[in-house]
């Protein structure tokens, strides 16, 4: 099996660990700060934040060619654009700033669909 770009391992590492901190940072830090909205908000923000480092360890491990760049490019972009947007929302960016959440959430869509072709390639073999 071909090894993983260092780089896609670097991703995955930062991700997750990034997830971590955050989630950590909601639970303690923002515990009495945030209201029920920003709460959900960053809720929401950690699950997809924890759900995509993992998605992207599976594109590091199990995908090949350019279907794994794809991949592994479209769920960082969502990482940073669905859920940095919903993380600043939740601290009170302004309500327009939401506007940009939806694009994140396509790079989500691109990502599972390229880690799908990958996945179907890799079985084809």
């Amino acid at each position: 099996m071909r090894q993983p770009v260092p780089v896609m391992g670097l991703m995955v590492g930062l991700a997750g660990a990034t997830a971590v901190m955050l989630g950590a940072f909601g639970a303690h830090a923002l515990r009495g700060v945030l209201d029920a909205r920003g709460s959900e908000l960053w809720h929401t923000a950690v699950s997809y934040h924890f759900w995509h480092a993992l998605a992207l360890g599976l594109v590091a491990v199990m995908a090949q060619g350019r279907a794994r760049r794809v991949a592994g490019a479209a769920f960082a972009l969502g990482i940073v654009v669905f859920c940095g947007s919903l993380y600043a929302l939740a601290l009170g960016a302004p309500r327009w700033f939401g506007a940009i959440t939806p694009f994140g959430g396509v790079a989500f869509i691109v990502g599972w669909i390229a880690l799908g072709v990958a996945l179907a390639k890799r079985s084809a073999r």
